[in-house]
């Protein structure tokens, strides 16, 4: 899903609004996305996030006023965020930026069942990280 698909439109426009915590982005396609900055934080493509493989995806709790500090360009298929908690590591490509655009309801809902089955609130500070973990500094 991080990959580049090339029939995936391309943003237009994308303009970061720091007060309300939304990139909005226009596509090639007509479609208008904003994006929440949590929902970006939440589902980042980072492996610090998502893990190496299916079943080690970290639950994030915590980011619900999450600021950007900075949206880097990376090459022509991606921006690379820096979040106001020190993430950094996510590139979040055209088609994974539709990606949560256009399933942004799915998506809460999937990030509420996992807060709930973890017994955890949207609101909670994120735990400890425990020893060294995967051995990479993300």
């Amino acid at each position: 899903m991080a990959g580049l698909d090339r029939n995936t439109p391309t943003p237009q426009d994308i303009t970061v609004h720091g007060a309300s915590r939304v990139l909005e982005v226009s596509f090639s396609d007509g479609q208008t996305f904003k994006i929440p900055f949590e929902l970006m934080r939440v589902y980042s493509p980072s492996a610090e996030v998502q893990g190496h493989g299916p079943g080690q995806e970290v639950l994030q709790t915590g980011k619900r006023h999450v600021g950007l500090l900075a949206l880097e360009p990376v090459g022509n298929y991606a921006v690379q965020p820096t979040f106001d908690d020190g993430h950094s590591s996510g590139i979040f490509s055209w088609d994974y930026l539709y990606f949560l655009g256009s399933k942004q309801a799915e998506l809460w809902a999937d990030y509420e069942a996992r807060l709930q089955a973890a017994g955890a609130g949207r609101d909670d500070p994120m735990p400890e990280k425990a020893g060294a973990g995967c051995g990479h500094s993300h």
